[in-house]
């Protein structure tokens, strides 16, 4: 079983998990195309040819963020749903409640939080404000499979 989490932000990324909770490949999304994000998410199930099941995080726009700034993220969000439904990728969405809570780990929307706690869990991969909550949502998948 491979497990994919996804943080949907622009600067956000999805990233591929194996059962036994090591991250295999991760896309980051604001130094990718929508074409590269597709293709992992199209390349990942069947270069390891293995069941595959998403976590996408559930969010929403925040009050005092920009028409701008809400539009693209919704149009993320979009492109990520038709993405995972169009590869035939099942997913779950998972509030970021939800999953920090299971990792103890309560932002509050303070990012650092995340990061510390994606260090922790995984102290030899390199880890940015980018992949972090994405390697969460992927561990609260992972565990959530059991």
């Amino acid at each position: 079983m491979l497990i994919i989490g996804i943080d949907p932000g622009q600067n956000g990324a999805a990233v591929l998990m194996s059962s036994d909770g090591s991250p295999l490949d991760e896309v980051r999304f604001s130094i990718s195309t929508e074409f590269d994000i597709a293709m992992a998410l199209k390349e990942w199930p069947s270069f390891y040819d293995c069941e595959t099941f998403a976590y996408l995080e559930k969010v929403h726009s925040m009050p005092g963020q920009g028409v701008a700034s809400s539009f693209k993220f919704g149009k993320n969000f979009g492109f990520l749903i038709g993405c995972l439904t169009s590869l035939l990728i099942p997913f779950e969405y998972v509030t970021p409640q939800k999953w920090q809570k299971e990792l103890s780990c309560m932002s509050k929307g303070d990012k650092n939080v995340t990061k510390q706690k994606a260090q922790q869990l995984f102290p030899k991969i390199a880890i940015t404000h980018s992949n972090a909550d994405a390697l969460l949502i992927a561990e609260y998948g992972r565990r959530a499979k059991k």
